[in-house]
C-alpha cells in the first residue's frame, strides 16, 4: 500500500465525474483528491470490487463507510483550507480522515470502537498520513485539549448539535453535522462569526448510523 492503486484509477476517475461532479460538486479539490484515494483499501478485502458502488458500504463492528457523494458533499461543505485544524468526529474506515489530510489540513479525528481506529491507522501509517493524531474516545466531548479547532465535521447523525463542539469551534470556525433521527436527517452547517456568533444552514436531507454518546444522546445504536 505504498501509493494510489494504479489498476483501480479509471474506476475512480469514472466515479468522479458519474456520481461527484454530475451530481453538483464543484469543488476541484476534492474531486481531484477522491480521484486519487483508493477507495478499496478502506473496506474489507470481500467488499473491494465493490468500492466505487454509488452506496454506503459496511465495515465491520454495525458501521459504515459513506456513500462517495455524501463523502464529497460533507468536505466540500466543510471546506478545509491548507493548514486548517480539523476535528473529526468518528473515524470509521479512515476514509473521510484521509481525504482531509491529503487536502492539507491538520486531523484530530476520535473513534469510539478500537477495532475501527486500530485498522484506520494502519492504513494511515501506510499512506504515509503524517498530519493525522488519533483517539479513542467520546466524540461527542470533542477533544478540548486539542481546541480550538478551524473546522469540525461530525459523521455520525445526532439529535442536536453536542455543545463541547460548538465551544471548541475557532472564531470564523466551521462545523458540519447531520442532524437528526431514524425518521429524518439533515446536513447542517453551522459557522462561527467574528463576534463569537453561529449562523446555520441546512444542505439537505442524509441518512448516518447514530452518534453513541454517554455524553450527549444515547448509548446504544438505532433499532
Amino acid at each position: 500500500m505504498g501509493g494510489p492503486a494504479p489498476e483501480t484509477r479509471r474506476a475512480r476517475r469514472r466515479m468522479v465525474v458519474s456520481q461527484l461532479a454530475n451530481r453538483g460538486i464543484r469543488d476541484c479539490r476534492v474531486l481531484a483528491a477522491m480521484a486519487w484515494l483508493p477507495r478499496e483499501w478502506f473496506l474489507p478485502p470481500h467488499l473491494a470490487r465493490d468500492a466505487y458502488e454509488d452506496a454506503p458500504l459496511p465495515i465491520g463492528s454495525g458501521q459504515t463507510i459513506s456513500q462517495p457523494l455524501i463523502v464529497a458533499l460533507m468536505t466540500e461543505a466543510l471546506a478545509p483550507r491548507r493548514g486548517d485544524r480539523v476535528l473529526e468526529i468518528g473515524t470509521g474506515s479512515g476514509y473521510q480522515t484521509a481525504i482531509l489530510a491529503h487536502l492539507g489540513a491538520s486531523v484530530y479525528t476520535v473513534e469510539r470502537l478500537p477495532d475501527l481506529l486500530v485498522e484506520a491507522e494502519e492504513r494511515f501509517r501506510r499512506l504515509g498520513l503524517r498530519t493525522i493524531e488519533t483517539r479513542l474516545g467520546d466524540g461527542a466531548g470533542g477533544w478540548p485539549e486539542r481546541a480550538p479547532f478551524d473546522r469540525i465535521i461530525v459523521t455520525a447523525a445526532a439529535p442536536g448539535v453536542p455543545t463541547p463542539l460548538t465551544e471548541q469551534l475557532a472564531p470564523g470556525g466551521r462545523l458540519v453535522i447531520p442532524v437528526g433521527d431514524l425518521s429524518g436527517q439533515e446536513l447542517v452547517i453551522l459557522q462561527r462569526g467574528p463576534g463569537g456568533n453561529l449562523t446555520e444552514r441546512h444542505a439537505g436531507g442524509v441518512r448516518f448510523v447514530p452518534l453513541i454518546s454517554r455524553l450527549a444522546f444515547t448509548e446504544e445504536p438505532w433499532t
